[in-house]
């Protein structure tokens, strides 16, 4: 872009052209354009600056969000751990009892095969 100052400089020369009442050249006009596009350029990087403030406002915020659905995340996944043990131990313990049952059913149908065969002598 050059010197900025310069450009200012060069405009406040043609604006003093056109408070005296000169005649403006083909360059006098382009240095005026050139100011205003100038102006213009200082606005929209001024506009660029918050704009990126505000985006690191909010990845920060992102951020803070992020690490703390990270810990929910893992204090859930904890939990449902613990919960599958402890629903893997009661499953466990329900099957031996299951099995018990069997097993005594079994000893009962066994008995009762050797009464009818001791009636039936």
């Amino acid at each position: 872009m050059g010197d900025v100052s310069g450009v200012a400089m060069a405009v406040e020369h043609v604006l003093a052209k056109i408070r005296e009442g000169k005649k403006l050249t083909t360059e006098d006009l382009f240095i005026i354009y050139l100011g205003t596009v100038v102006g213009d350029l200082r606005e929209i990087k001024a506009d660029i600056a918050r704009l990126d403030d505000k985006i690191d406002k909010t990845n920060q915020r992102i951020d803070e969000i992020v690490k703390s659905l990270s810990a929910r995340i893992d204090e859930t996944n904890k939990r449902i751990d613990d919960l599958a043990r402890s629903l893997s131990a009661r499953i466990d313990e329900t099957n031996k009892r299951i099995d018990a049952v069997q097993i005594t059913l079994l000893e009962i149908q066994k008995l009762l095969i050797e009464l009818v065969k001791t009636r039936q002598q």
